[in-house]
């Protein structure tokens, strides 16, 4: 860029800066219930990332409040529109789309409003640098360069030393690059009591040592909940009453005993993470599987916000520091920060920090592999840019157990999916579930995000210096030219465009070239902006590199 240019991007630079800051002033000190008339042509994301398969939002009716509800997955208090308005708030707020208009209200401080820019790149840009800056760092590496394997779907509550050595055996035999290899949750004896379970781990130490040999580096599912009956709760119980240790939320009517919280898997007592003898009572018993057995990492699940909330408590809570369910949610959110291999599902806020951020579990069926690329390309557009896109084929194991109904085309167009974006993760056995043909197409798309890998790997470094996410919406690349509704494919920094089939049966498909030629990895050229319907059968993803810029 030439010096003349870079002072004329520096000059325009600041003066959306300028009138971003006096439009933000003057939203700060509006009073609660501000309404703001939606744009001709304006189209908005909003951070309820299990929602974003109804985004970009316009004048149909929504509407969400984040008090206590992170709606299974990521909420990040903004919205932002291809017109390059922004709404933000530092706590949670609700808002609703209804009659062209957005009704905002808040049991907190002001919403803030304004304008940054004409464009969702411009008004993206300033709510990253403004509100969740990037912190120059990304999460373990492997992460991103390798594909993930996940022990849930094989093996749900048995995990065990036995099949989980066998498990990771037939990834090698299969001729699969090993990567992040989690261990998912049944492991341990009891929720908090963060050892492995001794009846069916004889020396957990060596069968980490040997998935290491393998070449995978080990992460560990833990929650912040903790099993409320057994032995280990009752000594927790008496080591709490009598030396004060309190790690957990507290029964405001009776503070000598937990509040005990009602969650997928039963009734437990829930981590006081306001509480600095909490937060290091769970970070040693983490500290201690590094240090003993030699985990790499691990996978937090939980931490939804609804979980802290007094509608879900047994009894009224009380925390040592009051504060609202969805700082608790951060708080646990936070705890990763000290361990470069992590992942999560629940997380509130937390935008531009080096977590790994999933999307909440799919079901194996074709409606939810077509929310993948709408719940990435919003993440990203939240600040959450180390995604994940939940298992390929879908988290749920039941859908699994009946060989009859595996859906193989389903399973090969997920591989393909995942492939390109930022991590894939396998989680039920390829070879248990399909035939050869369908096998080596999966094991494909693994060495091809494997040889990606190093280019995926400089777009999250450049993510985390920049804020740039690394899967792009089409209108964020190349705003007002037609593509605000384009949701089906995506761009993976600026200049692969990936156009995966989301369709059963489908063997082509309809595909927007923005301008520019693009060249695909079957040789076809293509001159951009152009759209073209293109073969695609089950083995191809189709994907085409910029070569040439207009």
């Amino acid at each position: 860029m030439s010096r003349k240019n870079w002072k004329t991007v520096t000059v325009q630079g600041v003066f959306f800066i300028l009138l971003a800051t006096l439009t933000l002033s003057s939203a700060r000190a509006k009073a609660e219930g501000q309404t703001l008339k939606i744009a001709r042509g304006e189209r908005w994301w909003a951070g309820v990332i299990s929602q974003s398969h109804r985004m970009p939002l316009s004048d149909a009716s929504y509407n969400f409040d984040s008090f206590g509800d992170t709606a299974g997955n990521q909420v990040q208090p903004l919205l932002i529109s291809n017109q390059g308005r922004y709404i933000w708030s530092d706590d949670p707020f609700r808002f609703e789309f209804k009659d062209g208009h957005i009704h905002l209200s808040s049991r907190f401080g002001p919403v803030r409003t304004g304008q940054s820019g004409s464009t969702l790149k411009e008004v993206y840009q300033f709510a990253s640098r403004t509100f969740f800056p990037p912190k120059g760092r990304i999460p373990d590496p492997v992460l991103f360069a390798r594909p993930q394997f996940n022990t849930w779907i094989e093996l749900t509550y048995n995990q065990n030393q036995k099949d989980i050595l066998e498990y990771a055996k037939q990834i090698i035999a299969h001729g699969f690059p090993p990567g992040a290899f989690m261990i998912d949750e049944g492991w341990a004896d009891d929720y908090g009591h963060w050892d492995f379970s001794g009846t069916r781990f004889n020396d957990p130490k060596a069968m980490i040592d040997t998935l290491h040999d393998y070449g995978f580096m080990v992460m560990l599912w833990v929650c912040p909940y903790i099993t409320s009956d057994g032995p280990f709760y009752n000594d927790l119980y008496l080591d709490h009453v009598e030396k004060g240790k309190t790690v957990w939320i507290l029964n405001r009517d009776n503070p000598s005993r937990p509040a005990i919280m009602y969650w997928w898997d039963g009734f437990s007592a829930v981590l006081d993470l306001t509480n600095p003898t909490g937060r290091q009572w769970f970070k040693g018993q983490l500290d201690y599987l590094v240090s003993t057995y030699g985990v790499d990492g691990f996978k937090f699940d939980g931490g939804d916000a609804m979980h802290y909330s007094e509608d879900r408590m047994l009894v009224p809570p009380k925390s040592f520091k009051d504060v609202n369910p969805n700082v608790h949610s951060e708080l646990f959110a936070r705890v990763g920060l000290d361990y470069p291999l992590n992942e999560y599902r629940a997380c509130w806020k937390m935008g531009g920090e080096p977590i790994s951020q999933r999307l909440r579990d799919k079901h194996h069926n074709w409606e939810d592999l077509q929310k993948l690329i709408p719940g990435i390309i919003n993440q990203g557009l939240m600040g959450y840019a180390f995604t994940c896109p939940d298992l390929i084929g879908g988290g749920e194991y039941l859908s699994f157990r009946n060989l009859e109904q595996v859906d193989q085309e389903l399973i090969v167009r997920a591989a393909q999916c995942h492939a390109l974006m930022p991590m894939m993760q396998f989680s039920v056995a390829p070879w248990r579930v399909l035939n050869e043909k369908n096998l080596t197409i999966c094991r494909d798309m693994a060495e091809l995000h494997t040889r990606i890998g190093k280019e995926i790997l400089m777009l999250a470094r450049e993510a985390a210096r920049t804020g740039e996410p690394i899967v792009r919406a089409m209108e964020y690349e190349y705003p007002h030219q037609g593509y605000v509704e384009v949701k089906d494919q995506f761009l993976l920094g600026e200049n692969i465009l990936v156009a995966p089939v989301l369709e059963k049966g489908a063997t082509e498909r309809t595909i927007h070239f923005p301008p520019g030629q693009w060249k695909g990895e079957d040789g076809s050229i293509v001159e951009g902006p152009a759209v073209e319907n293109v073969a695609a059968p089950l083995s191809r993803l189709p994907r085409y590199r910029k070569i040439k810029a207009l």
